[in-house]
């Protein structure tokens, strides 16, 4: 697929999903760049803002089956993943597919969960696939997580677990391979995670899994803006969304309220940006 075409149906889904949804446009293009670039979505925001008419109206935009999963506190591994259940008449168990069995999933306030039903989630997310049993089952393809969680109430609720991340989403319409990332982009991205290792109120970096994550996040921004090659705003654009909760801030950090958009702000500040000369009428990435 060209670069043109992919930047159409991009431009049509969010059209789309913009009739039925009043949000912000660079929301809605953040969940459609991870749904390119490979990654689920974790959406934090109270109750009552139209996340699940998000999820649903992406689903049906991109043609998918969509499920939706509350979660609770009483909610089982096997509430998502499915279960093996007797058939009488035949005298033999038949796996009943959960609701994880879908090609868009809305797991609505994640954190009520246990651990051991997150663990469920995050096997789906990271592997897509789903375990029972004993037995592996492979999910649907594509497979596409927006998980929320309500950052306001503390009650009821359990911890994350800082595995959760961006991964194991198969591409809906995949990056064109013609879209390109310069050296000095590639060398931007990459000093841009060691600045997340160095800064002294991180505790825990960015690790190089985050790094290719980066990238194929700003490859998909490139493509929403309709270009063949990834520049310096791409990266910064997705930055954020794509490495914000891979930082774990030192206690001081956090006693102190700074959070991990302020730690990110001073990393991008701290970093060169390459420049970019125009070539042909348009912005080249070569840089000058």
């Amino acid at each position: 697929m060209s670069v043109s075409s992919a930047r159409e149906e991009c431009e049509t889904v969010l059209q789309s999903v913009s009739a039925a949804v009043v949000a912000d446009e660079s929301f809605l293009e953040t969940v459609l760049t991870a749904v390119l670039a490979e990654g689920h979505v974790l959406i934090e925001d109270v109750p009552g803002t139209g996340k699940t008419l998000t999820a649903r109206s992406f689903a049906s935009a991109l043609g998918l089956s969509f499920s939706r999963i509350q979660f609770t506190p009483d909610l089982l591994p096997g509430d998502i993943t499915g279960t093996h259940v007797y058939r009488e008449d035949e005298g033999t168990f038949t796996f009943t597919e959960g609701p994880i069995f879908a090609n868009f999933v809305l797991a609505d306030e994640i954190n009520r969960a246990p651990p051991k039903t997150q663990a469920a989630l995050l096997e789906a997310m990271a592997e897509r696939q789903v375990t029972v049993d004993g037995e592996t089952r492979p999910l649907p393809e594509p497979f596409v997580v927006i998980a929320t969680q309500n950052p306001v109430e503390s009650e009821g609720v359990f911890p994350l677990p800082a595995v959760l991340d961006a991964d194991g989403v198969r591409r809906l319409q995949a990056v064109p391979e013609s879209v390109t990332v310069d050296d000095d982009i590639l060398d931007y991205i990459v000093d841009v995670v060691e600045q997340t290792r160095t800064d002294a109120r991180v505790e825990v970096g960015v690790s190089p899994r985050g790094t290719q994550r980066l990238l194929e996040a700003a490859r998909a921004r490139a493509v929403i803006e309709g270009r063949s090659f990834v520049r310096p705003v791409d990266v910064t654009t997705v930055a954020r969304p794509v490495l914000g909760h891979r930082l774990i801030r030192t206690t001081d950090a956090t006693v102190d309220g700074t959070g991990t958009a302020e730690v990110l702000d001073d990393v991008l500040d701290a970093v060169s940006v390459p420049t970019v000369r125009a070539e042909d009428g348009e912005a080249s990435p070569t840089e000058g």
